[in-house]
């Protein structure tokens, strides 16, 4: 697969426009601090949590790529964030910039890779581009049961 394509994968996935409908970036488009931080049920992830999440595993994905060493993610921890720590506005748009910027490492990483990666890394790639719209799915489900 060429590193066009990983590319027009990862972004019609996460900002670009997709035949499918909301991407993730779209799926977020609007949401308020309040909005993100409400739950469906006691025990279940809201919106702020599943967009670190996303960012999240963009980071495991570019370390993949380029051999980084863990720990160089913004928050301390991984997976799963517990939000909202500050619920107002700010943090909020603090932790949208942080998704926006693993995107944007991601699609660096993903640019200047070797041209014979391994069917495994490929996969994990085009993984990260299937984690956005699956995470977008469940964004736009809690948005309306909100």
């Amino acid at each position: 697969m060429n590193i066009s394509c990983l590319l027009t994968i990862l972004d019609e996935a996460f900002d670009k426009k997709s035949w499918h409908g909301p991407n993730l970036r779209s799926a977020i488009r609007g949401v308020t601090a309040k909005q993100a931080a409400w739950r469906p049920a006691k025990g279940t992830h809201n919106i702020w949590e599943y967009t670190l999440h996303a960012a999240y595993w963009k980071y495991v994905v570019r370390r993949a790529i380029t051999g980084d060493k863990r720990g160089s993610f913004a928050l301390e921890g991984s997976n799963f964030f517990p939000r909202p720590q500050d619920s107002g506005e700010g943090a909020w748009k603090k932790d949208v910039q942080i998704l926006v910027t693993a995107h944007q490492d991601l699609r660096y990483a993903v640019t200047h890779m070797k041209a014979n990666a391994s069917e495994k890394l490929l996969h994990m790639i085009r993984g990260a581009a299937a984690h956005d719209l699956y995470h977008a799915g469940q964004i736009r489900l809690i948005r309306r049961l909100s």
